[in-house]
């Protein structure tokens, strides 16, 4: 991702990294790596004062808690100006409640990530698989391991990672329904073995690795795939695949041929991309 001049790369979609230019202003300490990541994440918008101390502290914040914070971000405040043009830019402000990393100033991965996966599923709506598949691939690429990866996450910072690694998944499997579109089912038997693997009551995943394996001609080992998500489904939750799997299920077992260009069946609670 290429960063304009005087503004500010934050990497959030793994090892966490900000850079300004070619100059990495990525703070050291941990706690002001939980501020800058959490300002990042929530660029142009402010940060309550509680929802920091929230993050630094949990349940039991020291009495100086506003004061050390106060320090912390100036500190961050001194390092990212120093860094910026002239050493006159601010990047981190004060408001009333909080504080407020500059949107103008700042991008970051996540930014990008949103970007093409809001493109990648009109592309996908329109009907234009093609496209869909590389915006859609091109967001997953921008992913170098889990959210924030090398920082100790708090409370606050952990919900958004979860929210984050939610909604990958979700571009994930428009991206592998545009592929299946483009008949590259064989190509995705191996990626999604190891998706079901992973994700084992996911039942979107079950029914995309359903689809791409009756597709290539491995009717046996789709209704395999079935079994063992209602299996584990049953002894886990004490539930039964949703309907729209059960129905993929008679489609393979009866043969349909409708079933060779229909889309895939996605299971409930679909994840809407950013």
């Amino acid at each position: 991702m290429q960063t304009e001049p005087g503004r500010m790369n934050v990497q959030l979609l793994g090892p966490f990294a900000a850079w300004m230019g070619q100059r990495g202003v990525t703070p050291s300490a941990a706690k002001q790596r939980q501020i800058l990541a959490l300002l990042a994440l929530n660029a142009g918008r402010v940060v309550t004062v509680s929802t920091l101390v929230e993050e630094l502290w949990g349940d039991n914040p020291p009495r100086s808690s506003a004061t050390t914070l106060q320090t912390y971000v100036l500190h961050l405040r001194n390092r990212l100006a120093a860094a910026g043009p002239g050493g006159t830019r601010e990047y981190l402000g004060t408001r009333h409640s909080g504080y407020l990393l500059d949107a103008g100033c700042c991008q970051t991965d996540v930014e990008e990530f949103g970007r093409l996966a809001r493109f990648g599923r009109q592309a996908a709506e329109a009907g234009d698989h093609r496209a869909a598949s590389d915006l859609l691939g091109r967001a997953l690429a921008l992913w170098r391991g889990p959210v924030l990866v090398d920082v100790p996450l708090g409370r606050v910072l952990e919900l958004e990672a979860n929210s984050l690694e939610a909604t990958r998944l979700g571009v994930l499997e428009r991206r592998i329904e545009a592929d299946l579109a483009l008949r590259r089912h064989a190509d995705l038997v191996g990626e999604l073995t190891l998706l079901v693997a992973r994700n084992p009551m996911n039942e979107n995943f079950c029914a995309l690795l359903m689809t791409a394996l009756y597709r290539s001609g491995d009717a046996g080992r789709a209704l395999e795939s079935y079994r063992r998500l209602r299996t584990i489904l049953k002894n886990e939750l004490g539930l039964e695949p949703c309907p729209r799997l059960q129905q993929l299920q008679q489609a393979v077992l009866s043969g349909d041929l409708a079933l060779e260009d229909a889309e895939a069946p996605a299971g409930p609670g679909r994840l809407t991309p950013l």
